[in-house]
C-alpha cells in the first residue's frame, strides 16, 4: 500500500470530493494533473489512492472459525427487499448479540464483508446489508459502484438499512441485543438507525454525518462517535449534533483522531491510519462488550 506521506497534501480534499460524488473521475484527474506531474501522474495518484482489498484482508472468506451466508430481508418501506452478508462464530452455542455493519458509499464491497467477519470473530452475529440491492448489488468495481450509488433513492436506501437491522433481530441465532457500526455513509446511517430503533443498544458511527436535530430525542442507544481530525466536511455537523445530544440527554462519547483523514479506519487505502484505527476499533469492541455482552 502507498505510504500516506507520499500523497501530496492537495490530493486528500480532492479525493474526498471524488469519493463522495462531488467530483467526477475526469474532474479528479484534470485537477490532480496540475500538481502530480501531468495526466500520467494524476492517473498513478488515483490508482495509489484506490482500495486494495486483497492486501488489507484480515479474515479470509473461508475462515474455518466462521459460518457465513447471504441473507435477505423484506423492506416494505424501502425497495421491497434488502440483501446482505451474515457471519457468526462457528463454535458459538446458543443465541448471540447482533451487530449491523453498514458500508461506505460503495455498497457491500469486500472490505465491508471483511469488517463483518472481524465483528463475528469478536463473538457477534454480524450482518452487512447492501444498499445497492435494488440496482443489482455491489458490482465488483468501485467506479461502477460509485455511479450506482448516485442513482439510489436516499429515503428508500435508509429504509432498507433499517429493515436490515429489524430483520437481523428476528433471526433464530439472535438474542435480541442489537448494535450498529457504520463508516462514512454508513456512519451517517448508524446515526439514523439510532433515531429509528429504540431497541438499538449501541451505535458506533465512524466519520458519519449527523441526523436531523429534530430526530435526536428519539435516540435511546449509547453512541460512540469517531471523527477524523482532517475532515472538515463531516466535522462541521458535530457542534449542532452535540448540542442536540446534550439537550436530549443521550449517552455519548466522541473522539477526534488528530492528523487523520476521513476514512482512516479503511485499511484498503492510504487514508488508513494504523494507530488511530487500532484505538478506535478497541473502543468500538469495548462498547459492544459493555452494551451487548
Amino acid at each position: 500500500m502507498t505510504n500516506p506521506r507520499d500523497i501530496p497534501a492537495q490530493a486528500w480534499p480532492l479525493f474526498d470530493r471524488y469519493v463522495h460524488g462531488d467530483l467526477s473521475r475526469r474532474g479528479f484527474l484534470e485537477q490532480a494533473a496540475t500538481f502530480a506531474g501531468g495526466p500520467a501522474g494524476a492517473a498513478a495518484l488515483l490508482a495509489a489512492l484506490s482500495p486494495d482489498f486483497a492486501a488489507a484482508q484480515q479474515v479470509k472468506p473461508d475462515d474455518a472459525r466462521l459460518v457465513t451466508r447471504r441473507q435477505a430481508f423484506p423492506s416494505p418501506d424501502g425497495n421491497g427487499e434488502v440483501k446482505g452478508y451474515l457471519a457468526r462464530p462457528a463454535g458459538a452455542t446458543g443465541k448471540l448479540p447482533a451487530v449491523l455493519v453498514i458500508h461506505e458509499n460503495r455498497g457491500l464491497n469486500p472490505h465491508i464483508e471483511d469488517i463483518a467477519r472481524r465483528v463475528a470473530l469478536a463473538g457477534y452475529l454480524a450482518y452487512a446489508p447492501d444498499a445497492l440491492t435494488p440496482l443489482g448489488g455491489y458490482p465488483g468495481d468501485e467506479d461502477k459502484a460509485r455511479e450506482l450509488f448516485g442513482k439510489l433513492d436516499p429515503a428508500k436506501a435508509r429504509a432498507d438499512i433499517v429493515a436490515g437491522a429489524r430483520g437481523l433481530m428476528t433471526l433464530p441465532e439472535a438474542n435480541g441485543k442489537l448494535g450498529a457500526v457504520g463508516f462514512c455513509w454508513g456512519g451517517a446511517l448508524a446515526n439514523h438507525v439510532a433515531t429509528q430503533l429504540p431497541e438499538l443498544a449501541v451505535a458506533v458511527p465512524f466519520y458519519g454525518g449527523a441526523p436531523a436535530a429534530v430526530d435526536v430525542p428519539r435516540i435511546k442507544a449509547r453512541l460512540l462517535l469517531h471523527y477524523a481530525g482532517n475532515d472538515e466536511r463531516v466535522n462541521a455537523s458535530w457542534p449542532a449534533y452535540e448540542t442536540a445530544l446534550k439537550a436530549a440527554g443521550v449517552r455519548y462519547e466522541q473522539f477526534v483522531y488528530a492528523g487523520t483523514q476521513h476514512g482512516f479506519n479503511n485499511d484498503t487505502t492510504p487514508r488508513f491510519d494504523a494507530a488511530s484505527a487500532k484505538l478506535a476499533w478497541e473502543r468500538t469492541l469495548g462498547a459492544f462488550r459493555q452494551m451487548l455482552g
